[in-house]
């Protein structure tokens, strides 16, 4: 079974203006709503992509009934544990610019934390387990590791999609996969990251630490896999970028739908390379039939065969 935890689930709300007038009142053009949040978006896109998850977490009031009323719509599984403030909203404004205000997180509780965790006690080996997004600053940097701890000792595959100090501390643990882009990458060894061949020898090293697949992505430009037998370059498809929400956590369910498959490594660097795009150039999330579309069109080399003047 997959599970998805988002410690900081949201409703998003978009609004399309056509010019943002700050100062002044603004009236959209279109308007809607969907539950948010980056473990949550995974379980949305690997429901398009054909896979079964179970949304974990933390939601309360409202807010926290839209969440769960959402994504049982879309028949996604959920087991949140209940909060006693809103879930948070974050609205984002389409624009001649994106601009994204994000609300707080209602407070949990060390009980409701010990829930959480006993929930991650009864994975077992096969299971997926992916931890997605930020660690409210109420609660410890040392999270995620705490979390990954709990489930490799379970048996559990752990993909790890987050940033800054948490992501720092939760390597520590060896989660089983990580999909930093080039600046988080960056900012884990301060330095500053511009091109693909400077970030080679951070990820073998994060390879070297236990971790079995590190995919950094470098958005447009392409994103590489690195693994202990092997590291793969892919360079995108070319399109219109339509919609950067989302994109990242179809990369990461794009790499699990293909695992589940027993794609190679490769492979499996194109399929989530693809979800990623196509959920990059439509309005909404990426659909399989698109994914498999794009996949075909990705060119997926060994390092050692790119030619860093003429690609990147």
């Amino acid at each position: 079974m997959i599970y998805t935890v988002t410690l900081n689930p949201a409703v998003d709300y978009f609004l399309e203006i056509d010019e943002l007038t700050l100062g002044q009142v603004n009236r959209s053009i279109g308007e809607r709503k969907a539950p948010g949040g980056k473990g949550i978006n995974v379980s949305r896109v690997l429901k398009r992509l054909g896979y079964s998850s179970e949304a974990l977490g933390f939601v309360g009031g409202f807010t926290g009934r839209f969440i769960e009323d959402a994504l049982h719509d879309e028949a996604i599984q959920t087991n949140f544990i209940k909060v006693n403030g809103d879930s948070r909203i974050n609205v984002k404004v389409h624009s001649e610019e994106e601009t994204e205000l994000n609300g707080t997180s209602p407070e949990i509780s060390k009980e409701q934390l010990q829930q959480l965790e006993s929930q991650l006690k009864k994975l077992t080996e096969g299971d997926v387990l992916v931890l997605a997004g930020s660690v409210p600053t109420t609660l410890s940097v040392c999270l995620y590791q705490d979390m990954i701890s709990i489930a490799r000792k379970q048996g559990a595959f752990v993909c790890l999609d987050t940033s800054g100090e948490p992501l720092d501390k939760a390597i520590q643990a060896r989660p089983s996969f990580i999909k930093p882009n080039h600046h988080e990458l960056g900012e884990m060894y301060g330095v500053d990251i511009k091109e693909v061949q400077q970030a080679i020898p951070y990820a073998k090293d994060l390879v070297g630490k236990g971790i079995d697949y590190v995919l950094v992505s470098f958005a447009g430009e392409g994103a590489f896999l690195a693994t202990k037998e092997e590291m793969y370059f892919a360079t995108p498809p070319r399109g219109i970028v339509q919609n950067s929400v989302g994109a990242g956590d179809s990369t990461v369910a794009g790499f699990i739908a293909a695992m589940q498959e027993g794609k190679t490594d490769r492979e499996a660097l194109s399929f989530s390379v693809a979800a990623g795009s196509a959920t990059a150039f439509s309005k909404s999330f990426c659909e399989r039939k698109e994914v498999e579309e794009f996949s075909q069109t990705i060119d997926v080399k060994k390092w050692e065969e790119v030619n860093v003047d003429e690609n990147l």
